[in-house]
């Protein structure tokens, strides 16, 4: 049997989106499965819109993605030569031709058409001109068949059948010399040996005019496989309205790969009712057997939830790694990562993002508190400032500063007020980190230490003080 070998052919005119993504990752899936090879082409022939800053990109959200590639990356605008060989084969062989017809003749043949109900496609004129040498502008076109019925199996939709007689004189060569892009994809795919196209089905016109020019230069189509489109929720194609579109913006949001990648998967491929699945799973069961013909419909908050579960598993050490340059981003200098390994655990079983954990854990570095202004008004409020000063004292008098010290302060003031713990913990928590919601508080107490705790209990009090004093206007 021959070697699997697929591809990712993406178009660098700008980021890696998640449907190309996708892509991607079955193709990288079916190669492993196999034991083949995954190779990466860069399709840069669009002059006007490639760009390094995409090819970039591409790279950028593949190695985040985890999908390796065995070959390449191959560049299309390092292969014109060959390209051209292939070009020189078939007008040797009568199956390619000149073609002079300017752009405005052929618009007028169109709009001719068009006016008489006929399809709007070349008319053949050049067809029969042989090879003449005249230096004029001119394309080179591919001769279709002009009868019978083109098959194609595809892996997926099964057979699909397409009509020569509608089908035009492909042209395969521009008059700038740059060959189209259905011609260089069939040169490239059999010059790197690819068994198995497995691309978006927006592709899927492209395949008929593909298959006859296999047949023209004689060498057998690859197996085809065209994947469902991914929709937003209200089934229209996927864009940014439905939320972000490119694969490096879940990163920066805080998303893990594994997470992404998990959920790409089951955009259109399942394997019984499993929704978690490892790497190693992933290689293990993908086959394009599951692959629905149904387009996947996208759910952000399903992302979320498995991000979530992927937070959860995930090692602290790992986590804390990744998450130092979100607090960087918020100011947060990381001194200790032991530290902030520690507040991970707290956190990681409450945070659906890393930017979530982040923001969560961003009043530990902070050497002042910000106070959401709704659980200011309701907690800080003159009341509890005797109740500041009491832990004040305790807290400055205990010589062990741990979980078991600092629940018997909590508990004893508690007790002496005759008041529910949450009277006292709630705005010691504002005090402390700014807003209601936290990790428990005595977790919160003992992670920030006794200097902060006390010097954050002092703040609240000045600031209780200050917002009770009248304002001079």
């Amino acid at each position: 049997m021959l070697e699997v070998r697929t591809r990712f052919a993406p178009s660098p005119t700008g980021y890696l989106h998640i449907g190309g993504a996708r892509t991607a990752l079955f193709n990288w899936l079916f190669a492993r499965h196999s034991g083949g090879k995954f190779i990466l082409r860069i399709e840069d022939t669009d002059r006007a819109r490639s760009t390094k800053e995409s090819i970039q990109a591409i790279f950028n959200g593949m190695e985040w993605l985890g999908l390796a590639w065995d070959e390449g990356p191959y560049f299309q605008t390092d292969r014109f030569d060959i390209y051209r060989e292939y070009i020189e084969k078939l007008l040797a062989k009568g199956k390619a031709y000149y073609c002079y017809c300017t752009p405005d003749e052929l618009k007028e043949k169109r709009t001719l058409a068009l006016a008489e109900g006929r399809k709007p496609k070349y008319d053949g004129k050049c067809r029969e001109l042989g090879r003449p040498k005249s230096s004029d502008p001119h394309v080179i076109r591919f001769k279709t068949p002009m009868s019978g019925t083109n098959r194609v199996c595809d892996m997926i939709k099964g057979e699909v059948r397409f009509e020569n007689s509608e089908l035009d004189d492909l042209i395969i060569q521009r008059s700038d010399g740059y060959p189209t892009y259905n011609f260089a994809v069939v040169v490239d795919d059999i010059t790197m040996g690819i068994t198995h196209v497995i691309r978006g089905d927006d592709h899927l016109n492209n395949t008929p005019r593909q298959a006859l020019l296999y047949e023209g230069l004689e060498y057998k189509c690859p197996r085809f496989a065209h994947v469902p489109l991914i929709l937003g929720s209200d089934r229209t194609r996927l864009s940014k309205r439905h939320g972000a579109t490119s694969v490096m913006a879940y990163k920066e949001a805080g998303y893990l790969p594994q997470a992404l990648v998990n959920y790409l998967v089951r955009l259109g491929w399942s394997h019984g009712d499993q929704e978690v699945f490892s790497r190693d799973e992933l290689i293990e069961k993908f086959s394009l057997d599951n692959v629905g013909k149904a387009a996947g419909i996208f759910n952000l908050k399903k992302l979320l939830w498995l991000n979530a579960h992927y937070i959860k598993e995930e090692k602290p050490e790992n986590l804390s790694r990744l998450l130092i340059p979100f607090m960087e981003n918020r100011g947060c200098r990381v001194k200790d990562d032991e530290t902030l390994q520690e507040i991970i655990l707290l956190l990681k079983e409450r945070s659906k993002t890393l930017a979530e954990m982040a923001d969560s854990s961003e009043f530990f570095f902070k050497d002042e508190v910000e106070y959401d202004r709704k659980a200011a008004k309701k907690f800080l409020k003159p009341d509890v400032m005797d109740i500041f000063r009491t832990l004040i004292e305790r807290f400055g008098n205990l010589q062990t500063f741990n979980q078991d010290t600092i629940e018997t302060v909590f508990g004893k003031v508690s007790a002496e007020r005759d008041l529910k713990l949450v009277k006292i913990a709630q705005p010691v928590r504002v005090s402390l980190t700014g807003s209601t919601a936290s990790p428990g508080i005595y977790d919160v107490v003992a992670m920030l230490g006794k200097k902060k705790v006390i010097d954050r209990l002092r703040s609240a009090i000045e600031f209780i003080e200050n917002r009770g004093t009248p304002s001079n206007c």
